[in-house]
């Protein structure tokens, strides 16, 4: 496992050149992908800037809005294969995406449609041997932020990626998990194979009602069980990049110090967990 820079940490305006440039200066081995300007680079120029900079490519997003009408994710599939032709020539064959754990429309309802728009998408990647990774969200005030609950929890997000597909599991975040009562067994039942990207951050001890995605901790500060997830990620072999992803915590922060205290406290959690 390895330390990626995710945007999140950056507060502020980078390029996507300056970006991995920080990444790079400060000692992260990985880097978050950023799709559009990357592709705009191309191939060849951003395989050598990730070469330069001794960079991994850990992760990029999923370039789809699969979760407007039927003409828009339609229209935005059909970029998917560049896309994932270009996310697998860069040594980057992960996408990932966040689904919302609560919705207008009924449960049922949505979870056909978005099956049928992910198994499309999934259909497409596979021809490039790229991964799809499903974020559940935990916090209760998103689950009850609109009328009807949506998928919530990891056990429930395993199954319905299981049912897309191969290629399809979880961008499994430490915040999410901890807070829809996530477990190291179902950390174990996903396996491998069906966690493609990790998310870190840390929690203050709050009632559920209190809790507030945008006031996240950065990784030792709260009450999450680092050494038990990070332990049980490595015994089921995930080798790929850990993306602190802290919101609210660095917002007045420079640029810089908000990235470097990302990468310390990333690594002080994995000394303390023996994985490091």
């Amino acid at each position: 496992m390895y330390i990626s820079l995710n945007r999140v940490m950056v507060p502020g305006k980078l390029s996507w050149e300056d970006f991995a440039r920080l990444a790079a200066r400060l000692g992260y081995p990985g880097v978050d992908v950023d799709l559009g300007p990357a592709m705009a680079a191309g191939v060849s120029s951003t395989k050598a800037l990730l070469e330069h900079l001794r960079l991994k490519p850990a992760v990029t997003g999923f370039p789809v809005n699969f979760r407007k009408d039927d003409a828009t994710f339609r229209q935005d599939l059909e970029k998917l294969p560049a896309a994932a032709q270009f996310a697998a020539a860069i040594g980057c064959p992960r996408m990932v995406t966040y689904i919302m754990s609560s919705s207008s429309t009924p449960k049922e309802e949505l979870r056909k449609t978005f099956k049928e728009r992910f198994q499309a998408s999934a259909e497409i990647l596979a021809r490039s041997g790229v991964r799809l990774g499903l974020e559940f969200l935990g916090p209760l005030h998103i689950r009850k932020s609109a009328p009807h609950e949506f998928i919530w929890r990891m056990e429930e997000m395993t199954a319905f990626a299981k049912e897309i597909g191969p290629n399809v599991g979880l961008l499994l975040d430490s915040w999410h998990w901890h807070h829809a009562g996530g477990s190291l067994d179902g950390i174990r039942a996903a396996g491998r194979q069906r966690i493609v990207h990790v998310h870190l951050a840390d929690s203050p001890n709050l009632p559920p009602e209190k809790i507030r995605d945008n006031e996240r901790l950065l990784p030792g500060e709260g009450v999450i069980d680092f050494a038990g997830f990070l332990q049980t990620l490595k015994r089921i072999g995930y080798d790929d990049g850990l993306s602190p992803e802290v919101f609210g915590r660095l917002k007045a922060m420079p640029p810089e110090e908000g990235a470097r205290m990302g990468l310390e406290t990333a690594r002080s959690v994995m000394r303390k967990a023996g994985v490091a």
